[in-house]
């Protein structure tokens, strides 16, 4: 069986876009549709195939990649793509759906005789871009020669989480990952925020903290963001992360936990949101620190 497959990315935005890039480069037959045709349409430069509909995009395809704002999306989208796809054919679902969601999505594959792999990414745009992201999958060990192209052409790694993709054991691994960003992004943000009113140099900061247990890279790379106020375009949006956080708040009350940083990003991605920072890296939820923009 030749490695090379005909490829569906539906969904370009910042995640699907380098995805479908990354899979046309590894030699893949690549369609992609996005609902805003003109955010896909770039690609055809790399050799991919724009489709007008999602059934379109699905006509004959191996395999079917989703990378969708939520799983709502990713299910109505599906559903329109659905008369065109054949019994059989493998979906990939990448999009942050939530346990609940994903087991939605699976359920609906399994109505149609998809064969189901929940197969979220961990990663932003410069990951994503170089084709370097970490791709957390679940679904049958059966078939899997099908995904491996698929998931060696836009990650460096892929971790195996369960033969069952309906389970969410891939998702439910991304959510934990997914808080742990988020925290930290929250966290960092509030950093530079006490700092300014406090009238301490951030440098300072990240002086004190220098090759210490407190230091880390990811604290430099989103705060140098802000600094240097380079939050467009984004690596991950404001909104996003806003959805991300609330689908961690409502895994960890479905299942007897009480997350209380990741309510309070969620707070914070939504603030920052509303004040006009929705489409911005989500370390603007700084922003959410201030009743009105700071002075630079």
């Amino acid at each position: 069986m030749t490695d090379k497959l005909t490829v569906s990315v539906l969904g370009t935005g910042i995640m699907g876009a380098a995805m479908a890039r990354n899979l046309a480069r590894a030699g893949h037959t690549v369609r992609a549709w996005n609902r805003t045709r003109a955010k896909a349409e770039p690609l055809a430069a790399e050799g991919v195939r724009i489709a007008g509909t999602p059934a379109q995009a699905v006509q004959d395809a191996d395999v079917v990649l989703t990378m969708l704002y939520d799983g709502p999306a990713a299910l109505e989208t599906m559903r329109e793509a659905v008369p065109a796809l054949r019994p059989g054919t493998v979906w990939v679902q990448s999009t942050t759906a939530g346990i609940q969601g994903v087991a939605e999505l699976a359920a609906f594959a399994h109505e149609h005789g998809l064969v189901f792999y929940d197969a979220p990414v961990l990663g932003t745009r410069q990951p994503a871009e170089a084709g370097k992201l970490t791709v957390l999958a679940a679904g049958p060990a059966e078939g899997r020669e099908k995904v491996t192209p698929v998931f060696d052409a836009v990650g460096a790694r892929t971790v195996w989480s369960g033969e069952d993709g309906a389970l969410g054991g891939a998702t439910r691994l991304k959510l934990v990952a997914n808080s742990w960003v988020l925290a930290v992004t929250a966290a960092a943000g509030e950093a530079l925020a006490l700092s300014r009113a406090l009238g301490v140099d951030p440098h300072g900061f990240f002086d004190l903290v220098a090759g210490g247990p407190l230091d880390m890279g990811y604290l430099r790379a989103k705060s140098e963001l802000i600094l240097d106020d380079r939050l467009t375009p984004p690596q991950f949006a404001v909104t996003t992360a806003a959805k991300d956080a609330r689908l961690i708040v409502q895994a960890g009350a479905e299942n007897g936990v009480r997350l209380d940083v990741a309510e309070a990003a969620a707070a914070r991605m939504e603030r920052a949101a509303a004040q006009g920072h929705a489409d911005e890296d989500m370390v603007a939820a700084y922003f959410a620190s201030f009743d009105e923009k700071p002075d630079s």
